[in-house]
């Protein structure tokens, strides 16, 4: 009788941003398109809100703040959430609260990944004169439904959505 194999899971860590901006009297919200890379594991058409790994060892290979070799302190997310949202989304933007955490599973040619992303909810500072860096195809601010709508990711959808009711909820009076 034969036992079942058990697969490896490996654990990733990432951060990213929810940037928000006021634009005419009105709330829009920053997402981007990803760009179709080789050795990405990205769909094409895949809209998103700005992530990355905590820190790369280079070569697509998580360093070991992003592998969970090494315990990551708020300020190590903190850190990374305004770089992905530099990089990806082409502006430089502040942190206004914490969201949360979200997890979900991948495959990858490492094995079955379970990833961890921290969001923070961000404010639009200035757009970059270098804009986006490769990884972005498209960048487009977007009214709450039409940005909810446009997201791949369910996970991210209800990240984008806990954001609104932070920032609903009076936090924008108390930014910092």
């Amino acid at each position: 009788m034969g036992e079942g194999r058990k697969e490896k899971v490996i654990r990733e860590f990432s951060a990213g941003g929810v940037v928000f901006r006021r634009k005419n009297g009105r709330v829009l919200w920053l997402v981007t398109k990803a760009a179709v890379l080789p050795k990405s594991f990205v769909p094409p058409n895949t809209w998103r809100l700005p992530k990355g790994w905590l820190d790369d060892a280079g070569e697509a290979i998580p360093g070991p703040l992003a592998s969970g070799d090494k315990k990551a302190k708020e300020e190590d997310l903190q850190k990374t959430a305004l770089k992905e949202v530099k990089e990806e989304g082409g502006i430089e933007a502040r942190i206004v609260s914490k969201v949360g955490t979200i997890k979900f599973f991948f495959n990858s040619t490492r094995g079955k990944v379970l990833k961890f992303v921290t969001f923070y909810l961000m404010e639009w500072v200035s757009d970059l004169p270098e804009g986006p860096h490769f990884e972005t195809l498209e960048v487009a601010w977007l009214p709450f439904d039409e940005a909810y709508k446009k997201l791949t990711y369910p996970t991210e959808k209800q990240v984008l959505k806990k954001a609104k009711e932070i920032l609903d909820r009076g936090l924008q009076g108390n930014l910092i």
